[in-house]
């Protein structure tokens, strides 16, 4: 049965008249490594949040998994936390929105609620076999067509595969109609409700590589080419709706779940990212490029995917995404393995204290390249370094790394869509770094636009979860909310620009050259 922990609503004495300047919308955010819960007020600003971190387990090299139950645990008492912290309690609580990593999936006994496996997390590779197959079966552009997505072990449709396949009776369970499959939001809102909700949202579903985004329904012909079936997978909902209420069992008050989506998506509606042509980079371990299409379909031949951006009132605005393997991590690794620098933050002074690039440049394929190469055999390198070169020149070459990526995937994006950007929203650790966002903006040569709340993706499900219940009017109300703290505007002239962007085209391609014998 679900985890249950105490509420403290009851205790709190507090009125039950929810409008806005007595009222907040808690956002769940269960990402890889941790789980939070905020808490958001009217005018967009996190008031009180709790974290707890989240155990990954290696069984195998390439396999990664975690502890559903840790993670629903660890979720629930962030709830109970936050409330603690704050002296908000569940009767001033008008709704819940959950943002998930997304692609993870869990598969639970129908009747027990326990899971019969481990969670495999988004960034497991032991199902490369599975989508290897299907590309060598001429299933590609049939999976293109109907999911946007391209086959990898990166989906979740792999996964549910394997575990029907290698977890005793898993299969036999399956056939009986015994098993319940979901992504992490689906498996929260289960358990939340107390075993009475089984759905997730557009967004989430278009990220499985079994979902139609054109009919907006589970495909029947990827179900059967995977043989998985239909019984297993939750209803889909829009990301701003009806996912029941949170069981009195863990909140006394019971507020409705009211918006749920996937976490990039989430933060493209945090950044009011409504119309098309617009866009946000989140910079985290790795970062995230999504560009809204509105009502088209973008296919790309440019190494980018097609999925649901945006999917309220009734109404679906699609979006192009790619994917980069290593961003924050990169400065990480300054850190980390190298020593150095003491403190991510040291990195922008140090970058700028150099004139330019001395021609050195890092490119970090330290486990391939994604977006848009998508070339897994292509290892790290530094090139260009001199007798002159020194610990800045390494610290600038690294911070350049992560705006000649995001650049990359942005122009293979202009192209796909035939549209040009006006400007690019972006969030995450590595957006703090002053060096990188100026080096961003004179390499795109557009504005770019740091949110002043930093936690964009609890606030963009925080935001469905509030057009829901009437917590905010419109998506007007929402833009009013938003401020930008900081604009960077370009200012490097262009052959400058040219001759870097070529420098760093030729790293790229050396790096793509060591391949992995």
């Amino acid at each position: 049965m679900p985890i249950t922990l105490p509420d403290l609503g009851a205790l709190a004495g507090i009125g039950s008249d929810l409008t806005p300047r007595n009222s907040y919308i808690m956002a769940l955010d269960s990402g890889t490594t941790s789980v939070r819960a905020l808490l958001i007020d009217e005018y967009g600003c996190v008031v009180a949040s709790a974290r707890r971190s989240v155990h990954t387990i290696y069984p195998q090299p390439g396999w990664v998994e975690q502890d559903p139950m840790e993670i629903l645990a660890g979720q629930i008492a962030t709830m109970i936390e936050v409330q603690f912290k704050s002296g908000i309690h569940s009767a001033n609580i008008a709704a819940v929105g959950i943002t998930n990593q997304r692609e993870t999936c869990v598969v639970w006994d129908r009747d027990t609620g326990q899971p019969i496996t481990n969670a495999i997390v988004w960034q497991c590779r032991r199902t490369a076999p599975i989508a290897d197959a299907l590309v060598a079966d001429g299933l590609s552009d049939m999976i293109v067509e109907k999911t946007g997505l391209i086959p990898d072990a990166y989906f979740s449709a792999t996964k549910l595969k394997w575990i029907l396949e290698n977890v005793a009776g898993a299969r036999e369970m399956a056939d009986e109609g015994r098993l319940m499959f979901g992504t992490i939001d689906t498996w929260l809102i289960f358990n939340l409700t107390g075993g009475t909700v089984h759905a997730t949202d557009y967004t989430n579903a278009s990220r499985t590589m079994l979902f139609n985004i054109h009919t907006l329904d589970w495909d029947d012909d990827l179900l059967k080419m995977l043989d998985i079936p239909r019984s297993l997978l939750p209803e889909v909902r829009w990301s701003s709706g009806d996912f029941g209420h949170v069981s009195s069992e863990v909140m006394t008050h019971m507020p409705p779940i009211a918006g749920v989506a996937g976490d990039q998506q989430a933060s493209l509606f945090g950044h009011c990212c409504f119309d098309e042509g617009t866009a946000k980079t989140t910079y985290g371990t790795g970062a995230f490029v999504l560009m809204n299409t509105g009502d088209r379909v973008v296919r790309s031949r440019r190494g980018l995917v097609s999925t649901i951006g945006i999917a309220a009132d009734e109404k679906i605005s699609y979006a192009l995404e790619g994917s980069i393997f290593q961003a924050g991590s990169v400065i990480d690794w300054l850190r980390d393995g190298l020593g150095i620098i003491d403190d991510p933050a040291e990195t922008s002074a140090i970058a700028a204290s150099l004139h330019d690039n001395g021609d050195c440049y890092l490119v970090p394929a330290f486990t391939g390249l994604g977006a848009p190469w998508w070339d897994s055999s292509a290892r790290g390198l530094i090139c260009g370094l001199t007798r002159a070169s020194n610990r800045a020149t390494i610290v600038r070459a690294a911070c350049e790394s992560l705006a000649y990526q995001v650049y990359d995937v942005l122009e293979a994006m202009e192209a796909d869509s035939s549209m040009r950007l006006g400007s690019l929203s972006v969030d995450g650790s590595a957006s703090r770094n002053d060096f990188i966002m100026q080096f961003q903006a004179d390499l795109l040569q557009i504005p770019i636009e740091r949110a002043a709340e930093v936690e964009t993706t609890a606030l963009g499900v925080a935001y469905l979860a509030g057009l829901a219940v009437g917590y905010w009017e419109s998506r007007e109300e929402l833009i009013q909310n938003r401020e930008e703290i900081c604009s960077y505007w370009p200012g490097t002239a262009l052959d400058a620009r040219a001759r870097a962007l070529r420098g760093w085209r030729e790293a790229v391609a050396r790096a793509r050259t060591q391949a992995v014998k």
